[in-house]
């Protein structure tokens, strides 16, 4: 990536600033500007996030808000009501007084002389949710959005529920936050208020998977926030942002089809990151085109922008499976509008015989004409080289060789393709299936399938199946009975190659992705009554003609000097003796210090997945932090234990905080320590 140090505006910076909330409470915001803009006002953007601007995000703040602030913009990020430097405590994602205090912020921004009362809101992941929420809001000030890595439904598709599935990853992000929400404010911004202020975050911020567990269906607490109730509701216009290695591509494809104001939209090969330090790549130069997005919306310029497709996305070509990449070759290729009348549906039913398979056919053909049934029950270890959720593109978390867990699952492939096959959108898996008990889930993987056998993933989808009418009222099945059902695999651009085949591949589990069904289930699959649906896409001369992306760019990188080293890594054990399985991931960031601020940072996570044979009442999931702030004699030390159980009727949780004040003066010493267990019934999930 490019680093550069001069821009058309020269800039200045503001440590920080508070902004006052309606209440009296103060939200802690760092500032980039023009030098001139008291005389000559800019428009402002505003990033708005719990991740600590004073040191956690520091160094990415440092690579994009100044670069925005030197094409002639105020840039504001601001940290949430209780997190870093801000007042008070945050109780949970997304609540409404994160909405208000975010209105008040950009009154406040708009009625400063620096700013000319335009206003722009942008983020990625929890930034990007809320600048979609935001927007709901319709504070007038705000003109226009970017919404990176994020969605409009927090049930549907985020880290909590897939399908009506529990995520694992809804362990680990109640994990990131249990670490995040027990740090203190930073003494030399808040003064000596930083302790009362930490002791009460410590003691409120309270358990967050405790309260998601209680909510296993689409009931009013993920609706309060979910803008698909209401897309009408957002009246600016909005640049929705992802990565097909992300968890939160298909809400992209909604937003493009439902808004009813200016939506555009760009999908890369990354993981859960901004695209100019986008992995895997190419990365592009995204902060010119956010420069590029604001000139047209806050400005008033003709950046030629609304003259371009609306949805423009990475074609993945064909690549042997791998953990993680450095590239995934491919090209741009685009859309006028989503849903675009080029994308062909092409169907293709699971065909019977030996070797079982895939077959071209046409939706009017006769269904079970000859009642065969293929039958599954997966092993719980189906899944343990499925990766995450969402890649982070920290330890290598991507899916390896499906043949992995094709043992494990039926598997149905096309014939050799005889030409080259696109598809671009949402794969949709119709089922016609029954189960011996009342809950089960079906995982549906998607693969390329190259002539040397290897399998690479290319999209998946989750369905439990008691929510095969939707996830606000699910229904037990009906041992025995067969239902249709449709499993929505996540969207994907992919190219298959001549010679390669086609492979859907299914199973009863998806360990430690998704968090096993109460009781381990059989599934009979009628296969001439179900069908794949692929997106085809047909070429395009248009494509050749796409404005090139730059060259991956920013501002001055972060002066940092290592401490310590990180350690990665991303482990699958196996004891033959004792049965054990377990999943090891570490994410180790080591030690650093900001040399600017002189504050040494030492963060750490690990989880393990684990399970016994095939009991599904043995499936564990452990978390453990160690977040550590220390400047001159001032340290402080956070630990945090999370444990995740369950059994045929319920959840058990047991959770462990502990922090530490480390100060040459004062000596070591536990400020708090908190233990809690709960047990919460399972609901059909």
């Amino acid at each position: 990536m490019e680093h550069i140090a001069k821009f058309p505006y020269a800039i200045e910076s503001t440590e920080n600033v508070f902004i006052p909330m309606r209440d009296g409470a103060r939200l802690a915001a760092r500032m980039w500007m023009p030098t001139d803009a008291l005389k000559n006002p800019i428009p402002a953007v505003i990033e708005y996030i719990p991740y600590r601007k004073r040191d956690v995000t520091r160094g990415r703040d440092s690579l994009n808000h100044p670069y925005i602030a030197g094409h002639g913009y105020a840039c504001v990020r601001i940290d949430l009501r209780g997190s870093g430097d801000s007042d008070g405590v945050l109780e949970d994602e997304y609540l409404e007084v994160e909405h208000t205090d975010a209105v008040d912020a950009i009154s406040w921004i708009a009625s400063q002389p620096w700013c000319d009362g335009n206003v722009g809101m942008m983020g990625i992941s929890w930034g990007g949710f809320n600048s979609l929420q935001v927007a709901a809001k319709q504070p007038p000030e705000l003109k226009a959005i970017i919404s990176a890595s994020a969605t409009e439904d927090l049930y549907v598709d985020n880290m909590h529920y897939m399908g009506g599935c529990l995520l694992s990853d809804n362990l680990s992000e109640a994990t990131v936050m249990f670490a995040f929400n027990s740090l203190p404010p930073d003494p030399l911004i808040v003064g000596d208020r930083w302790r009362e202020m930490w002791s009460e975050r410590l003691r409120d911020s309270g358990l967050w998977i405790e309260k998601w567990l209680r909510h296993q269906h689409r009931d009013d607490y993920w609706r309060r926030v979910a803008i698909n109730e209401n897309y009408a509701s957002i009246q600016c216009p909005v640049f929705a942002v992802g990565g097909w290695a992300d968890g939160y591509t298909n809400a992209i494809f909604r937003l493009l089809e439902h808004l009813q104001v200016p939506c555009h939209a760009l999908i890369g090969p990354w993981g859960h990151k901004y695209p100019h330090t986008g992995v895997p790549g190419p990365a592009i130069g995204f902060l010119d085109e956010v420069v590029r997005w604001w000139d047209h919306w806050l400005k008033g310029r003709d950046t030629g922008l609304l003259d371009e497709p609306s949805l423009r996305v990475w074609m993945q070509d064909s690549v042997p499976p791998k953990s993680s990449y450095e590239d995934r070759p491919g090209r741009w290729v685009a859309e006028e509008h989503w849903p675009s009348q080029r994308i062909e549906e092409k169907h293709l039913r699971l065909r019977i015989g030996s070797p079982a398979g895939l077959n071209e056919t046409s939706l009017a053909a006769e269904d079970g004409e000859n009642g065969s049934v293929h039958v599954v029950r997966s092993p719980l270890s189906v899944g343990m080289f499925a990766g995450k959720w969402a890649s982070y593109a920290a330890p290598p978390d991507l899916p390896s060789d499906q043949r992995e867990e094709d043992g494990g699952a039926l598997v149905y492939d096309t014939n050799p393709l005889t030409e080259d096959v696109e598809i671009l959108g949402l794969p949709r898996l119709q089922l016609a299936v029954s189960s011996d008990k009342p809950v089960a889930m079906v995982a549906a993987r998607l693969s390329d399938v190259a002539p040397s056998g290897e399998a690479t993933r290319v999209t998946y989808g989750l369905l439990n199946l008691t929510h095969r009418n939707g996830s606000a009222n699910p229904q037990p099945l009906e041992v025995g009975k067969t239902y249709q059902v449709e499993v929505q695999l996540n969207g994907v651009a992919q190219t298959f190659p001549a010679g390669h085949k086609i492979r859907v591949a299914l199973s009863t589990s998806y360990w430690p992705l998704a968090w096993p069904s109460p009781e381990a289930a059989t599934l009979s699959i009628e296969p001439e009554a179900s069908v794949l649906i692929i997106p085809m896409r047909p070429p395009s001369a248009a494509d050749e003609s796409l404005r090139p992306f730059g060259p991956p760019s920013a501002a001055a990188e972060l002066s940092t000097t290592r401490l310590s080293a990180p350690e990665h890594h991303w482990k699958v054990t196996r004891d033959l003796a004792s049965g054990n399985s377990t999943l090891e991931i570490a994410n180790d960031q080591g030690a650093f210090r900001i040399d600017e601020t002189d504050t040494v940072l030492r963060r750490s996570t690990t989880e393990w997945f684990s399970f016994k044979n095939n009991d599904v009442e043995s499936v564990r999931g452990e978390t453990r932090t160690v977040r550590r702030i220390s400047r001159g004699s001032w340290q402080i030390e956070v630990m945090t234990r999370t444990v995740m159980t369950s059994t045929a009727r319920n959840f058990h949780i047991t959770a462990e905080l502990d922090a530490w004040e480390c100060d040459s003066t004062r000596g070591d010493r536990r400020v708090y320590s908190e233990n809690w267990e709960h047990q919460i019934p399972r609901n059909l999930v």
